[in-house]
């Protein structure tokens, strides 16, 4: 048996290793670290009561409430079988997993948050299973659009250029944002942030298009709060406009930042979007609002998860509903900041890094989601995607050899326009484009329809790295097959392709790691918490901690698939190049080999 070079065989056994240390941690007890118990996606209570800001913006105000409705349809009348839902008897919801306490993912795997507790105690209300989605905010809307959900649940503010896309419910919520800076910034407030200051917006959000319509200024964008919070702390941004929920709840001790201004969401309250014809469907919603408003729901769920005042002025549901009965949110906030423990000193720059980036108590924590949940999604959508790409890819390569022109140029089209356009747009363009043409076949489920994208992606890659490889075989192996009597096709399958796949294995390994990594593109699209790839459960917990290390974790576990492959493929092209080592023959073999020979 051949014996892998020494070199090698330390490569592996250290990756056995690693593998083995992971899987004892990940199943080692629980730390008493705080951080990891500490879980922002869970409803902080009344203690937790926050006064209202004070320190506003001047000219600050709620604007004029244009579409909340007089009243609602009563619960009585609604008809279920008329609201045009995706799935009869269930509200199909595209919601975001990094925003606690508004919207996220619990320690469960379990969408949840105000905004979609609150939804789920409506759809009880109007008898209608809740099904969640997780996606980005970027795309959420036109999902919501175009049918891939009935309704969007992100703290959504509703402004005249969403109504244009969407329609809405009345308001649940009433949305403040925040001005946070690092402490002893000369940042002070809003009328401070002028051309050159780095003000970091998650994109997509009313913050991104305050920052840029109202302030008209140049934001730098992130994907989500926790990145965008990162920054802040690391001094790439100078400062980040945020909901004032999502600031207050990430910002925590020794935090070398502060919140410096608050103002109003100037273009009205927050509501859940709903396709602009489904009226129905929104008359259902405003009812059900109304209806857990009424019975003390609301106030229930407002208290637990965002214990502070409403703006004044300002209340839930439709005109006339009467104001939900809240706690003394003021009140509490006093009693809990005389008796406040003192400040924390801040932290130093290091030790800011290790507990944003080496938290090991998350990363056991991270580790049995990300192999029970991650692994598993990542390998489907990767392997499903290679061998579908790797079929298709070949007959590219054919296809672009070919005599015939009527093949030679669609097979270069399709590569250059799969080749040119980013891996997102692909992803959108088939998920978006074509899922509600076979949602009947997918049951509205996107998650093959992202790995049939990955597959036609990776496809023009693959057919360009076989095309290198088949015209690298020298034009004597095709002769040479022809003199002896095969046929063209004969000559290219049984000699001249097998020696051009053999030459790009490498090449080959390499792009089936990318599909790995670009597995994690498909939360664009939309899926449920048990589809989530490795990726996304890695932020799903950084947004339940607001720390980074689970991303680090998921990291690692990408280097777990990686590194394996990458020595494996190496090692078979070694094997195919210079073949099985022999070992040397025995005294008596030789005597035998070379007798007779004058040796």
């Amino acid at each position: 048996m051949a014996r892998l070079p020494v070199s090698r065989s330390r490569v592996l056994f250290a990756v056995v290793s690693a593998v083995t240390l992971l899987f004892l941690t990940a199943c080692g007890s629980s730390s008493s670290n705080s951080s990891a118990s500490r879980d922002l996606c869970s409803p902080p209570g009344e203690a937790s009561a926050s006064s209202a800001p004070t320190n506003l913006a001047s000219g600050a105000s709620a604007g004029t409430d244009r579409y909340t409705t007089a009243n609602t349809v009563p619960l009585d009348r609604i008809d279920t079988s008329k609201l045009g839902l995706l799935t009869p008897g269930k509200l199909s919801v595209g919601t975001l997993s990094d925003a606690p306490p508004s919207i996220c993912v619990n320690s469960h795997g379990a969408f949840t948050g105000f905004d979609n507790e609150l939804l789920k105690a409506i759809g009880a209300k109007l008898g209608l299973q809740v099904q969640f989605s997780g996606t980005e905010f970027a795309g959420l809307l036109a999902q919501v659009a175009n049918g891939r959900f009935d309704l969007g649940s992100s703290s959504i503010t509703t402004t005249d250029a969403r109504r244009q896309l969407v329609g809405f419910t009345n308001g649940y919520d009433f949305g403040y944002f925040s001005l946070v800076v690092p402490n002893g910034s000369a940042l002070k407030g809003f009328s401070d942030l002028k051309p050159g200051v780095r003000i970091g917006v998650v994109q997509g959000t009313v913050q991104d298009e305050y920052v840029v319509n109202t302030l008209h200024l140049d934001p730098v964008k992130f994907p989500d709060y926790n990145t965008a919070y990162a920054n802040l702390k690391t001094g790439q941004i100078d400062a980040w406009v945020a909901p004032s929920a999502q600031a207050t709840g990430t910002i925590k001790a020794g935090d070398p930042t502060s919140i410096v201004q608050n103002t109003f969401s100037l273009d009205n309250y927050t509501a859940w979007a709903v396709r602009k014809d489904n009226q129905p469907l929104i008359d259902a919603l405003n009812a059900g609002l109304d209806a857990v408003v009424a019975d003390g729901t609301y106030a229930k769920l407002y208290a637990d998860w965002e214990p502070r005042p409403l703006p004044p002025g300002w209340k839930p549901g439709s005109k006339a509903v009467a104001m939900p009965q809240l706690p003394d949110f003021e009140k509490i906030a006093a009693e809990h900041e005389k008796s406040a423990a003192p400040q924390v000193a801040p932290k130093s720059t290091l030790a800011q890094l290790k507990d944003t980036f080496f938290d090991w108590s998350l990363y056991r924590k991270a580790f049995p989601d990300l192999f029970k949940t991650g692994l598993p999604n990542t390998l489907i959508l990767a392997l499903v995607s290679g061998a579908l790409g790797t079929v298709l890819g070949m007959l590219l390569a054919v296809a672009g050899i070919s005599r015939t022109r009527w093949l030679r140029w669609p097979a270069r089209i399709y590569t250059d326009i799969f080749r040119g356009l980013p891996a997102v747009v692909i992803i959108l363009l088939i998920g978006l484009g074509i899922g509600p043409v076979v949602k009947n076949v997918t049951g509205n489920n996107p998650y093959w329809l992202g790995a049939v994208a990955l597959a036609l992606l990776a496809s023009a890659y693959i057919g360009e790295i076989f095309r290198s490889g088949i015209q690298s075989v020298e034009a004597g192996q095709l002769e040479a097959a022809r003199a002896i009597g095969f046929g063209y096709r004969q000559a290219m399958t049984l000699v001249v392709i097998p020696q051009g796949v053999r030459r790009v294995l490498p090449a080959l390994m390499n792009q089936f790691i990318a599909l790995i990594k670009d597995s994690s593109l498909i939360y664009f699209l939309g899926l449920l918490a048990t589809q989530r790839e490795l990726f996304a459960v890695g932020r799903d917990l950084n947004a339940q901690t607001g720390n980074l290390s689970p991303l680090v974790a998921a990291g690692l576990v990408y280097l777990l698939l990686t590194i394996p492959l990458t020595h494996l493929v190496n090692y078979i092209d070694r094997r195919l190049r210079t073949g099985r080592r022999e070992d040397a023959a025995e005294p008596i073999e030789q005597a035998v080999v070379t007798e007779g020979r004058g040796a």
